[in-house]
């Protein structure tokens, strides 16, 4: 999902906010107490988030009629390049878009607090944790965000396997994937890995199958033990799978947005570790297989003493800049785009499991069925308590142990190393 954008375009970018002149310090610079207000993100231009930005805008309009609010859509593969230019010329939107994790908290000195201004909606609204940094909150969660293993039922049934009984541990997994690349003619895992995306997913994924309890409590908790032969036994699974052909061919040149999903959808991978927001979800699924054929299952215990559960934090939120004029406008409209209207809307026009709890999902078939059911009992992701540097970093070691030009034991150290700098 990330590209580099060259150094050139993010200076030129700088300079055209510093300068006050262009189409970026246009659509990009700040509003508040003069009546207006600038939204960065890259949801707003999506057909199926129109809906949703409607409602928040009118539910904001509700309470300043006279504030004129902008929506800029950016490209995702360099939405944080030009975050980081607006950062440095330290003007620009007054609220902004955030992935849960590292990528808001490596930027929390951009960002104002909001504990204040979102008590009244701590109840309601789940995911709060991949939004904090050092006891404080710095954007209210949109989304909830995790990575359910879903499975194709109809190339259980071509396979000769039951598809309302996947199966519970590792080796009866591998057992049902020979079964169905003999029989049905697919692959058991579609993986993209082309900008390294594909490890966070299985790692956050297969995590809680391998990990002891203790172990994932203390992961999330910070107490990363990078030497535990549970952890190098993920990212050792992560490269057997692929050499035992069981990925889709070239994981490492097939991208996750969208052609991994593709590969899954099309009926040539029986499995894809995909999301529960509003994209490579559900209900993307479902527009290409029957719903009821989209299976949700748990993922196979690799240890004995692992209990696997859906991995899962606050997927994106929004967030208050520190150069904005008037943060309690800014704020507001926050919870506008978190309102309960508001998240319903996004819920039914895209799928996606928004962090309202009061949303009534129940309508949405079998595999939302699931993964809401899942979500009483899940944990945060493994991935998403990790820095941006160390997330980029087993991006790229993930790909060099699936060309195996790195061993899992130094790719290990390397990931331990960047984790303590971070």
């Amino acid at each position: 999902m990330k590209q580099r954008t060259p150094r050139s375009a993010a200076l030129a970018l700088v300079l055209a906010l510093s300068a006050g002149c262009g189409s970026a310090s246009v659509s990009g610079s700040s509003g508040g107490s003069d009546g207006r207000l600038v939204v960065w993100d890259w949801k707003s231009g999506d057909a199926s988030a129109t809906a949703y930005v409607d409602r928040a805008k009118a539910d904001f309009a509700r309470s300043h009629p006279d504030v004129e609010v902008e929506f800029v859509a950016q490209p995702f593969d360099q939405y944080y390049t030009l975050l980081g230019a607006a950062i440095q010329a330290g003007k620009g939107p007054d609220v902004v878009l955030f992935n849960g994790g590292g990528r808001l908290r490596d930027r929390v000195d951009s960002l104002l607090p909001l504990d204040d201004h979102l008590a009244g909606d701590r109840q309601r609204l789940a995911g709060w944790d991949a939004f904090t940094q050092a006891g404080k909150t710095y954007a209210a969660p949109v989304t909830l965000q995790g990575h359910p293993l879903y499975y194709d039922k109809a190339l259980y049934r071509r396979a000769g396997l039951d598809p309302e009984a996947p199966a519970r541990t590792w080796d009866e997994f591998l057992e049902d994937c020979r079964a169905i690349v003999a029989k049905a003619g697919a692959k058991c895992l579609a993986v993209g890995n082309k900008e390294g995306i594909g490890i966070q997913f299985f790692l956050s994924a297969m995590g809680s199958a391998v990990l002891t309890p203790e172990e994932y409590d203390a992961w999330i908790a910070g107490q990363r033990d990078w030497t535990s032969p549970r952890v190098k036994r993920i990212f050792e699974l992560w490269r057997q799978v692929d050499a035992a052909g069981l990925n889709n061919d070239g994981a490492n040149s097939t991208a996750m947005f969208n052609d991994a999903f593709a590969v899954f959808q099309s009926g040539r991978a029986a499995h894809v570790i995909g999301l529960m927001s509003d994209v490579g979800h559900w209900k993307d699924f479902a527009e290409f297989l029957p719903p009821e054929d989209v299976g949700v299952m748990t993922a196979p215990v690799v240890d004995p003493a692992a209990t696997p559960s859906l991995p899962y934090d606050g997927g994106i939120g929004y967030a208050v800049t520190k150069w904005t004029r008037d943060p309690e406008l800014a704020a507001d409209l926050v919870r506008s785009l978190t309102s309960t209207d508001a998240l319903q809307t996004f819920y039914a026009d895209a799928g996606a499991i928004v962090s309202d709890t009061s949303v009534d999902v129940s309508g949405g078939g079998p595999a939302v069925t699931a993964i809401a059911a899942g979500t009483k009992t899940g944990k945060p992701a493994l991935h998403v308590a990790l820095s941006s540097k160390t997330v980029d970093l087993m991006g790229r070691l993930s790909q060099q142990l699936l060309s195996g030009s790195v061993t899992v034991d130094d790719a290990v150290a390397q990931l331990a190393a960047s984790d303590a700098a971070s």
